[in-house]
């Protein structure tokens, strides 16, 4: 059997999957949320604003196996817009297929699209896996992260 690999926009009847997968996302980084966080993420993904985050899911032979959410917005280094790919997962179980590789790739196209120049996203270092698939796709840079958490009073 031939496998076939989809990748589109997440649509409202992709909620269930939508939330399995980004369960295993955020098991993978050891993280959980509340369930309004996730239908407030869920919303974003549906929404007409061009400046939310849109989201693409991965089908491998019509199951959903992989999740990527990403923003357009503004960059002082460009006069382009810039893309940011937040999150990146594919069911462990389903990796090899090359969903991965696939949904960076239509990040790419669709951001392009719209008049993006760059499409960038982090990782942790731990993630060697994935790190394999990025160094192939684009070149990583020596910028460090740092989060300084704000009062929402």
């Amino acid at each position: 059997m031939t496998n076939f690999l989809t990748i589109r926009a997440i649509e409202q009847s992709d909620r269930e999957s939508w939330d399995r997968l980004w369960t295993g996302y955020l098991t993978f980084y050891k993280a959980a949320l509340p369930a309004r966080f996730y239908d407030s993420s869920f919303v974003r993904l549906l929404s007409a604003d061009a400046r939310e985050y849109r989201g693409l899911i991965a089908e491998l032979n019509g199951e959903a196996i992989g999740i990527a959410h990403y923003l357009l917005h503004r960059d002082m280094w460009s006069v382009e817009d810039t893309c940011y790919l937040q999150d990146l997962f594919v069911d462990p179980q389903a990796r090899g297929a090359g969903a991965g590789r696939a949904l960076i790739e239509e990040v790419a196209r669709r951001a392009e699209a719209e008049g993006a120049s760059l499409l960038y996203w982090h990782t942790q270092e731990f993630n060697c896996t994935a790190r394999k698939l990025y160094d192939q796709v684009a070149t990583l840079t020596p910028f460090v992260k740092y989060d300084k958490p704000l009062s929402l009073n």
